[in-house]
């Protein structure tokens, strides 16, 4: 607390030196490109012909800073970001502002999804000085990268403001400036330090029960999520909601995530026609939202949906699960079977304008039908957005009425045709190890609850690409791939997740070469991110750029934090091969954080269901004989949560000590065992079924 209190007043300080007086520029109307003409980042390549000196991050820009001895400006943002965009045109596009950058500072734009590492920095230390974030962020820093001012969004006379007296505040108090950033530093580095902590007796939900009610008092009610706006949709929160719910038969909690499922699949959030979830909505009824795609978001409420169908066997539940893989084949897969990032918010230069509709052009598209989809999208009504433009939304309580499917269905479909004539919103055609893991498993989840092998093999062939393209023969990742080039040293989260969408392929294939993957990718993740002085994983590995701090992602958020997901892994794998080794590590991680749950329960929602399979009865599933698959699909179309599954379907010299003496001539079998000690054998799902507990 002491340091966040000398930063604030720090801070303070630095701010009065800010004056608000700026004298206009001439503007320069040249077109000439700056440095990032040579990147590949579409957010880079947006800003390339911008009159600002734009830089990449990397050692050339900073030692440019150093030898002209002047301030970074460190501005961070992605493809699809409505306010970076609204930044771009306001500031960076002007060449009053783009003179006064560029005389004092070296300028350097950052997309945060290719850089991540960098953004965690920069976002951390905006966070320590004003207690908030979010993108554009606008970071200033000493030249050797040590921030000393930043914030979000400016508008352009504020940010004028703020150009002229920094840079004279750095030219002329530079030992003010100096204390701040190597105060701030000092937070950075020390806000995500977690201490080695020794196991308690025993894993009990206790751990987080105070947790979950802090977080029950902020449920919405009437309307899911929780009772503020913006919402997001946070999948990994929800998915740790229902396996609560099934673990200990909670109606309330179980009553409020299908609330907010309902809610998101009938709102404005979710693309009624073609699929797809926005990042948020603005509004507390899932309404109005931030129009862009991202290809996470929507991997994880693959994942989602299809879980809670498992429970539910809600059709509206199906029916997202189809349509947004759909909707991520069709707009975001290349034909290597690589998933780009995103969709911008915006289509020409209006946030929205892709998918909103006025009442003339639908009665004039519909005719006859117009009434009908003029009630099923409450259009006039609760769907009517600003200057008479329409959201498609749809509201439970008037599907009541009987509707003819057949009609809906024909009704988005001449909507959708439509809709593919308008210009379409930006595509982010890069390509990232991490959400395209996700993404896996996000439509392995989809695969396991409806059965489609067109789902498997869509995994498959996504999977198959990033071991391919993005695995060196060191063992190493790389993060992206664009135009058949991979780039950037791969980050925690690359390996964590491409680690479980391994397992989980396994899991549905039985092809041990994927287990193989997991494992070696672990082993690679253990040499070369582990701080074995607490048990957890830096962010960056030994061979990554050295910045000023090298991160350790704990919290859950909108993502899953790497570390969690690294846990999971470990648990996992540890788990299928009997490895103690693995099973020790996540355990201490699990160790280290578990005190922090009942602080704030939804920062660590993923470690939560770890604590979950360690504190309730957890099985190993094996399955053996040629119909062994078979049975595995019918299997994994039920809610087991606390499992993991291995199996063969052909006799043997097995890998794997679970699948010893297990096989029959002539049959098919499946093991149900806790702690590598089996019940008796069956040959029916149902059966195996039974022999599931819960406590």
């Amino acid at each position: 607390m002491r340091t966040k209190a000398k930063l604030k007043y720090l801070s303070f300080i630095l701010l009065l030196l800010i004056s608000c007086q700026v004298s206009e520029m001439q503007k320069n109307s040249t077109k000439k490109a700056n440095a990032l003409i040579h990147e590949s980042s579409p957010y880079l390549l947006q800003h390339a012909y911008n009159p600002v000196d734009w830089h990449p991050w990397n050692d050339e820009t900073l030692e440019l800073a150093k030898k002209e001895n002047k301030p970074l400006i460190i501005s961070i943002g992605y493809s699809a970001c409505h306010w970076c965009h609204v930044m771009e045109k306001e500031s960076f596009e002007d060449s009053t502002v783009a003179s006064l950058m560029n005389e004092n500072f070296i300028c350097i734009k950052v997309d945060r999804e290719e850089r991540p590492d960098i953004d965690q920095i920069y976002m951390n230390a905006v966070q320590l000085m004003s207690g908030r974030g979010g993108w554009p962020l606008n970071c200033f820093a000493t030249s050797d990268g040590r921030p000393f001012y930043g914030g979000t969004y400016f508008p352009k006379e504020n940010w004028l403001d703020i150009l002229k007296q920094l840079s004279k505040v750095y030219k002329d108090d530079y030992p003010k400036v100096e204390e701040y950033a190597n105060k701030l530093t000092d937070g950075i580095v020390a806000s995500d330090v977690i201490e080695r902590q020794d196991a308690p007796e025993k894993y009990t939900i206790e751990a987080f029960l105070d947790g979950l009610n802090k977080w029950e008092s902020s449920f919405d009610t009437e309307n899911g999520g929780n009772n503020s706006a913006p919402k997001f949709p946070m999948p990994n929160n929800y998915e740790f909601l229902l396996q609560y719910a099934y673990h200990f038969e909670d109606s309330a909690i179980l009553k409020h995530l299908y609330l907010s499922l309902d809610k998101m699949a009938n709102g404005g959030i979710y693309d009624q026609i073609g699929g797809g979830f926005a990042r948020y909505s603005t509004d507390m009824l899932w309404k109005v939202p931030h129009f862009e795609k991202m290809l996470y978001d929507n991997a994880q409420l693959l994942s989602l949906y299809s879980k809670a169908y498992k429970f539910s066997k809600n059709e509206l539940y199906k029916e997202v699960v189809f349509q947004t893989i759909d909707f991520i084949e069709r707009e975001l897969m290349n034909s290597e079977g690589a998933f780009f990032s995103a969709l911008d918010a915006d289509s020409e230069g209006e946030e929205g304008k892709y998918y909103v509709w006025n009442e003339e052009e639908l009665k004039e598209l519909l005719k006859e039908d117009y009434e009908i989809a003029e009630a099923y999208y409450q259009i006039g009504k609760d769907g009517l957005w600003e200057e008479e433009k329409n959201i498609l939304l749809k509201k439970p309580e008037d599907l009541i009425i009987k509707v003819n499917k057949d009609k809906i269905n024909e009704i988005n479909k001449i909507l959708f045709n439509e809709r593919e004539k308008r210009v379409k919103p930006g595509l982010d055609d890069k390509t990232l190890t991490s959400w395209n893991a996700l993404t896996v498993i996000g439509i392995i989840d989809a695969y396991e609850t409806f059965g489609n092998e067109n789902h498997l093999q869509l995994a498959k062939k996504n999977l198959d690409f990033l071991l391919k393209n993005q695995l060196k023969k060191d063992g190493s990742l790389w993060h992206s791939y664009k135009n058949q080039k991979s780039t950037i040293v791969g980050f925690l989260e690359d390996y964590s997740f491409l680690a479980e969408a391994s397992i989980k392929m396994y899991e549905n294939s039985f092809n041990e070469a994927y287990l193989l993957k997991a494992k070696d990718l672990i082993e690679y993740t253990i040499q070369n991110f582990y701080d074995p002085g607490n048990g957890f994983f830096y962010y960056t590995s030994k061979q990554g750029d050295k910045l000023i701090a090298r991160k350790k992602e704990i919290e859950d958020n909108v993502i899953p934090s790497s570390n969690s997901s690294m846990a999971k892994a470990l648990f996992r794998l540890g788990t299928i091969l009997n490895k103690s080794e693995y099973m020790d590590m996540a355990d201490q991680m699990l160790n280290n954080i578990h005190s922090k749950f009942n602080t704030y329960l939804p920062a660590y929602t993923n470690w939560a269901q770890l604590l979950m399979w360690k504190s309730q009865p957890f099985y190993e599933i094996a399955l053996v004989g040629e119909k062994s698959l078979e049975l595995n699909k019918e299997l994994q179309r039920n809610y087991i949560p606390n499992s993991v599954v291995l199996g063969s379907k052909q006799k043997k010299e097995e890998n794997l000590e679970l699948l010893e003496m297990k096989w029959v001539d002539g049959e098919s079998i499946i093991y149900v065992c806790e702690n590598y000690s089996c019940q008796l054998p069956v040959n029916e799902v149902a059966k195996a079924l039974k022999q599931l507990k819960r406590k």
